[in-house]
């Protein structure tokens, strides 16, 4: 019997934020990209040496990772030539939030 959840899911690979910055610094939103994720890096490496826990960093790894692995199909959403411009906007449906 494992002591973790089966749902847990596997924590990435030791090289995994490596691997990931290096891909990172090869797409063409790398001047946006990289300083965001450094940024998000160093916080949860923060929050890691305050918790003792690896699951911060684990969580921006995988966050970073759905953003690389969604761009492709965002890229070629944007390139489709969809007009929105009938749609609302959340804010005018909402209100102003705090």
């Amino acid at each position: 019997m494992s002591a973790q959840p089966e749902e847990a899911p596997a924590p990435p690979a030791p090289a995994a934020a490596a691997q990931l910055l290096a891909q990172l610094r090869t797409d063409r939103r790398a001047d946006t990209w990289v300083p965001a994720f450094e940024r998000d890096w160093a916080k949860a490496l923060e929050d890691s040496r305050h918790t003792y826990s690896l699951t911060p960093l684990h969580d921006v790894v995988r966050t970073w990772q759905a953003r690389l692995a969604a761009a492709p199909a965002v890229d070629a959403y944007m390139d489709s030539g969809r007009d929105e411009t009938g749609f609302v906007d959340l804010d005018d449906v909402l209100g102003a939030r705090p």
